[in-house]
């Protein structure tokens, strides 16, 4: 599916006019049409707005995979019914050496991905209990 189909989509989801979600995202009610026609494709920033705003993956919104959720978003379902592992993820979110990492849970179960973020725990905690 097309950027500008995926668009449309959401934004009719939101139940949203073109003008609207133009307000919202300080674009104008043309260029939202023109993306939806696909007759034109954002910038980057553009994308990341609108993803951001969609709560969906910038992947989703190009029409690369039928995930909407984006990788943050399905670890935190995955580890929702466990308040420490919801914690310890709150401190991993920031750290630039495991973001590469956090961005293959795409094709990963909610299983697998708890057992992952388990695994780091340990290490995190062994490490800290020989410092």
């Amino acid at each position: 599916m097309q950027f500008g189909n995926r668009l449309r989509k959401l934004r009719k989801e939101r139940k949203l006019t073109q003008e609207q979600l133009g307000e919202l995202i300080d674009l104008s009610e043309s260029t939202i049409s023109l993306y939806e026609g696909n007759k034109r494709q954002p910038d980057y920033n553009t994308l990341y707005k609108l993803a951001k705003f969609f709560r969906v993956s910038s992947d989703y919104l190009l029409g690369y995979s039928d995930i909407r959720e984006t990788p943050e978003q399905r670890i935190e379902s995955a580890i929702s019914d466990d308040p420490k592992l919801m914690e310890f993820w709150q401190e991993l979110q920031n750290r630039e050496d495991l973001q590469l990492l956090f961005k293959q849970v795409k094709p990963m179960s909610p299983k697998d991905i708890k057992k992952i973020i388990n695994v780091i725990k340990a290490i995190e905690d062994e490490e800290s209990m020989e410092d």
